[in-house]
């Protein structure tokens, strides 16, 4: 554990290693729960900073466009920033405006990624692990509820890294947990993510509004953009005259997973074919947003000092599907008095 800097109310946040004997590595602070540095190995043994990141936590306090952090109470987005539970509307912050129409992003306006987590260095299996712990309060940016939340990073024998969730309720309130680590396979600040080769497990999507909030429908996505059952580009087809990659500015969409009962199992894999790295993303979630990096603008500087380009990372959120709490058809989010939240998601990697 280190000091990783102040934050704007004067606190300190700290950063902490896990590194595994084969020298894969992770570094996460408890600002936010964030993802601040992961080192893994290219095809001929070199380590790699693979994931976007800064230097202190004044950056991530400052710029942050959610970079490796915990998202929550829920991640995504809910229309209007409102939803009806058990017969009482609540009203959420609106810190997101895509097409021009406000909605609620990632928790709102001070979500999980803008708190001190409270960390505990651990070990599981033998092997480091950081639980973290934090205790969202009732009526925190609209939610109803005392959330008492823990997420436990890990470190697993097949070079992964394995993030679990749980989180307990006093009052019935929508939860979906997830992170934002946006990865470049070929090293962060090294250029865009198209080279990137994707694999989807996933023969749906829900196609989005302007204001990229679901439809409602389950599309296919045979004869589509987001057709990655097999192995594509993700810029091949990322400039396509599509009505959906015009909604998102690219590639901001969830599919909706073949594998969807809550068992761990392999969603996604990205090969990046310069350095021979792939990662394979296993998760117990019904859903997965593929975000392309599309509002990455290069005006943000990295840990090491390069900018970090348009498209510069990807991010693959674990997750339920975006305004679930809206959508009856969606698979439900609520968390109820007794009932336990879990929810686990691999990141692993090989090179070849």
């Amino acid at each position: 554990m280190q000091s990783f800097g102040k934050l704007p109310d004067g606190r300190e946040a700290h950063l902490y290693r896990l590194r595994h004997p084969s020298g894969f590595e992770v570094a996460i602070t408890d600002f936010g729960g964030a993802i601040v540095r992961l080192l893994a190995p290219d095809r001929a043994g070199r380590l790699g900073d693979v994931a976007l990141g800064f230097d202190s936590a004044e950056r991530y306090a400052k710029d942050s466009p959610f970079f490796g952090a915990l998202i929550g109470r829920v991640g995504n987005r809910i229309a209007g920033g409102k939803f009806t539970l058990d017969g009482r509307e609540h009203t959420l912050a609106t810190n997101n405006t895509p097409g021009g129409l406000p909605c609620h992003l990632h928790g709102g306006k001070v979500g999980y990624d803008r708190v001190l987590w409270s960390a505990e260095l651990t070990t599981r299996d033998t092997l480091p692990a950081l639980r973290l712990r934090y205790a969202s309060a009732d009526g925190e940016e609209g939610y109803p509820g005392n959330l008492a939340v823990e997420v436990t990073y890990s470190l697993t024998d097949s070079a992964s890294l394995r993030i679990d969730y749980l989180a307990t309720t006093d009052r019935a309130t929508p939860v979906n947990l997830t992170n934002h680590c946006y990865f470049n396979l070929a090293g962060e600040g090294r250029g865009d993510v198209l080279g990137h080769e994707l694999t989807v497990r996933a023969r749906r999507y829900t196609p989005v509004t302007v204001g990229l909030i679901p439809t409602g429908e389950l599309a296919p996505v045979a004869g589509t953009p987001f057709d990655f059952t097999m192995p594509r580009l993700i810029g091949e087809r990322i400039a396509a005259d599509d009505a959906q990659l015009r909604a998102g500015a690219g590639y901001d969409h969830n599919f909706v997973l073949d594998s969807a009962d809550g068992s761990l199992a392999l969603a996604a894999t990205v090969r990046e074919p310069a350095s021979g790295r792939i990662l394979e993303v296993l998760t117990t979630e019904p859903g997965l947003q593929v975000y392309s990096g599309n509002f990455l603008t290069g005006d943000l500087a990295g840990k090491a000092g390069a900018v970090y380009a348009h498209r510069g990372g990807l991010c693959l959120e674990t997750q339920h599907f975006p305004d679930a709490v809206n959508q009856p058809a969606f698979p439900s989010i609520i968390l109820r008095p007794g009932q336990t939240y879990r929810s686990t998601t691999v990141y692993r990697f090989s090179a070849r």
